[in-house]
């Protein structure tokens, strides 16, 4: 009967129960503070899972959403009638309405969470396609995460698209979807804070409070395509949810100590016709200003190809000779990060070999796929291919890594296929490419990685292993887009930002977004990847900014403007280079706190009101580990800076010198264009 189901224990084991009703299965797995419901309509099209490895080991071909391994399993006891299932998980009190099937979490402060009345889930398409799931809304709930959402901190009234484009310029306080897929939240109530990650690839969109309907309560809702729906309820204080997020998805990949040193990046250079003397002019510039660089991302222009840029191809007239180039750059302690695509243009040398093998996405003849890209028609790599997996790899590691290139930038990842008809061959077994497009940039940065190690094995970094210039340093891996899993391969950026004071602003609020829901390593192009040039005040502004990011790189491409360079202002050179030092200043720091935030899968940089319950989550101040608070200046014109110390249990030094002084003061300090940027280091070593 649509409306009403009326669901009955079909099996059960210390861990876990099964009920079924109408040809539909709902499991219960109970882990350490975790709930995962499982609502199974056609066990025939249950996708794997790519994100969930809890043991940190995913296989290729994934795993099944309803696998328990490297969980903590729990063994709640259960009180159960004809209408009720009661237990009690890591001190959270549940109550699950048999009919419809309706869950409640209580604790001493209240309701914690709450399934909406009436029916919640899309048990028979009386909600409509896919997978439906509305929640319980409180008018004054705080909502994080969903990865890099832009506008505010706190997404409460808004909702968003559940995937992921190419938004090049794009204006981080309005537009949406941006580069990743990230089906995560965290909801902090009256009661507490919970999380939900939906174990899922497949596109839709979230809701919290800006729909309504007469009929109902308030509401959260997320739709997406999947007929599968795969969740999990995480229990705890916010940054544990993050944390214990983090370690649901397999944990994070370490960086070498090179990675938080500056990177420089612009499309000018490698679409010039003397790529590799501008390359390597720009080594000269950054000794010539006494800055030490940890490298330079080579954009995609060094493989142009008869005016198309054609991935794996060396353009010999542009850089003669990629090994010398890799050579010049290790001799100076820096290195090359270079930019592959997934796609191949129609142009490209191999093409017609590819397609002819089948390596494509494709529709059910075996045509590949064609689609918009980069000024031409080009198909994609169908990375759930062995064969394309593995003639990745062998890309990577022949034209890249053994040249002396094994840091590989993942770039134009997103995968924009919306055509049902457009086939991947899923490991085996088919499936609709549109429903698992994010999955294809996680595959592609887990090729990458592999085939670099072949070439550089890598083990977990030693501490004071300086830049990563020994055998046995962890790697270094870019990509753009990303899903729940990402970091175990590869660590990202925001992507191609606009440049202005007010992108600024909301470039910060991103990254405090991103922080919440899990990201580590990550950052902005500092100054603005596309727009004008940045203004002198913005120009350092957003440097004094990026010096607090783990990622610290200047990429632009402003066509008939100077690439955003540090010596873009000969005259605020002095002003650069203290901020440059600064940086150097701060590098074991960071590269102490990488290796605690990759054990404890905590956030690197997080908002201040993870450790102060009372500050603003739209607060401009920040923490950068657990021992520096950041406070930057995101506006135009300010020379006056007002700060409120965080209570936190510790007291702070001004620039980690001078009088101590106590949590909970507040301060206004100078902070002209000109100064070094405000910051303080706490007091003491917790």
């Amino acid at each position: 009967m649509k409306f009403r189901h009326d669901f009955t224990l079909a099996e059960a084991g210390g861990a876990y129960r099964v009920y079924r009703a109408d040809g539909v299965t709902v499991r219960l797995d109970f882990f350490d503070h975790i709930l995962r419901v499982a609502l199974i309509r056609n066990e025939n099209t249950l996708i794997p899972t790519w994100s969930v490895c809890p043991d940190g080991n995913c296989p290729l071909e994934g795993r099944s959403k309803l696998d328990t391994a490297g969980f903590l399993l729990q063994h709640p006891e259960a009180e159960e009638n004809e209408t009720a299932l009661r237990f009690t998980l890591s001190g959270t009190h549940f109550r699950i309405e048999k009919r419809n099937f309706r869950i409640t979490a209580e604790n001493a402060r209240g309701v914690l969470y709450r399934d909406r009345s009436g029916l919640a889930m899309n048990f028979d398409g009386e909600l409509g396609d896919g997978s439906v799931h509305f929640t319980a809304r409180e008018e004054g709930q705080r909502i994080f995460g969903l990865g890099d959402k832009g506008g505010r901190v706190n997404k409460n009234g808004r909702s968003f698209a559940l995937g992921a484009g190419d938004a090049m310029g794009f204006k981080a306080e309005t537009m949406d979807p941006l580069y990743k897929h990230y089906p995560f939240y965290i909801c902090e109530n009256a009661a507490g804070s919970y999380g939900l990650f939906y174990d899922t690839v497949s596109s839709g969109r979230v809701n919290f409070g800006e729909e309504h309907d007469n009929y109902f309560e308030p509401f959260n809702s997320i739709r997406y395509e999947e007929e599968n729906m795969v969740f999990y309820l995480i229990l705890g204080e916010t940054r544990e949810i993050i944390s214990r997020f983090n370690a649901l998805c397999g944990g994070i990949a370490d960086v070498p100590e090179r990675a938080f040193r500056y990177y420089g990046s612009t499309m000018e250079y490698t679409d010039a016709e003397d790529a590799g003397k501008r390359i390597e002019g720009f080594a000269g510039k950054c000794e010539a200003y006494g800055i030490r660089a940890g490298g330079f991302y080579m954009s995609s222009g060094y493989t142009e190809y008869r005016g198309r840029r054609c991935v794996f191809h060396w353009n010999r007239d542009k850089i003669p000779s990629p090994e010398g180039l890799a050579a010049y750059f290790a001799e100076r302690g820096m290195e090359l990060v270079p930019n592959v695509k997934p796609a191949f243009l129609t142009e490209h040398p191999l093409f017609e070999e590819l397609a002819e093998k089948g390596l494509f996405l494709h529709y059910e003849d075996g045509t590949p796929a064609l689609f918009p890209f980069w000024g031409g028609m080009a198909a994609y790599l169908d990375f759930t291919n062995p064969e394309a997996y593995a003639f990745w790899k062998k890309c990577v590691r022949e034209q890249l890594a053994e040249k002396g290139f094994c840091s590989i930038w993942n770039d134009n990842n997103e995968i924009d296929v919306w055509d049902k008809d457009v086939l991947a061959c899923g490991f085996g077994k088919p499936l609709s490419a549109r429903l698992i497009r994010p999955l294809f940039a996680l595959l592609m940065s887990r090729a990458s990685r592999e085939a670099a190690g072949e070439v550089k094995p890598e083990t977990k970094a030693a501490p004071g292993l300086e830049a990563g210039t020994e055998a046995g340093t962890p790697l270094f891996m870019v990509s753009r887009a990303g899903m729940p899993g990402i970091q175990r391969y590869a660590t990202t950026w925001t992507g191609d930002n606009y440049t202005s004071f007010r992108e600024l602003r909301y470039n910060h609020y991103q990254a405090m977004t991103m922080a919440l829901s899990g990201f580590v390593f990550f950052g902005q192009d500092i100054g603005g990847f596309a727009g004008p040039r940045p203004e002198p005040e913005l120009f350092l502004r957003w440097l004094q900014y990026g010096l607090f990011m783990p990622r610290f790189v200047l990429h632009s491409w402003k066509e008939g403007e100077p690439s955003t360079m540090p010596w873009l202002y000969p005259e605020l050179m002095p002003q650069v280079k203290k901020i440059f030092d600064l940086r150097e200043r701060f590098l074991p720091y960071l590269a102490e706190e990488m290796r605690r935030c990759t054990e404890k899968n905590e956030p690197l940089v997080y908002p201040v009101f993870l450790r102060d319950p009372d500050y603003d989550p739209e607060a401009d101040c920040f923490f950068l580990g657990d021992r520096i608070l950041a406070c930057p200046v995101l506006d135009e014109g300010v020379t006056e800076l007002c700060v409120r110390l965080p209570e936190c249990g510790t007291s702070f030094r001004l620039r980690g010198e001078g009088d101590i002084i106590k949590g909970g003061t507040q301060l206004t300090l100078p902070c002209a264009p000109s100064d070094l940027p405000v910051w303080f280091e706490t007091a003491d070593r917790t």
